[in-house]
């Protein structure tokens, strides 16, 4: 295992970073997760969301106790699987974001998977990033969609 198996870590993401814990185990890379506390097979996608993660808490204040990470979900009788979704205080939906890796461009089809996730999950705010690029939604109620807007919400 050599570093050029690993290009994502080398290009660099449009998120602060910090000394992620990496550690090689049964001969696959891993990195720390501190919400989840445990480590995890580390995939260019993985990295993005460790990277969306770290930015979301420490930058942006979203208390870790409010994160949900990889869960399930059904719509329409199929399996789907969210890659964060954060709570408000009251605990309903407030940001869902889907996690690409980085070399995977943001297109429409990306949007709608997010947003057919979130035909189940009602967050007031969507989000996806492949680390490079991010596309942040805010559902307007009166129009009932949503808009673009330029980053990441406040908590």
């Amino acid at each position: 295992m050599t570093a050029a198996d690993f290009p994502f870590l080398e290009a660099p993401l449009n998120l602060p970073t910090t000394d992620f814990k990496i550690t090689t185990e049964n001969g696959k890379l891993s990195i720390f997760d501190a919400l989840r506390k445990k480590f995890l097979v580390l995939t260019p996608e993985e990295w993005v969301r460790q990277h969306l993660i770290y930015y979301l808490v420490e930058y942006k204040k979203y208390p870790k106790s409010l994160f949900a990470l990889e869960r399930g979900l059904r719509y329409n009788r199929l399996s789907k699987r969210f890659d964060i979704l954060v709570l408000d205080r009251e605990g309903s939906p407030f940001l869902l974001v889907e996690c690409k890796a980085p070399e995977v461009k943001l297109d429409q089809k990306v949007v709608e998977q997010v947003c057919v996730y979130n035909k189940t999950i009602n967050a007031r705010f969507m989000a996806i990033s492949n680390g490079v690029q991010h596309v942040c939604l805010e559902y307007v109620e009166h129009t009932k969609s949503y808009r673009q807007i330029q980053t990441f919400p406040q908590f």
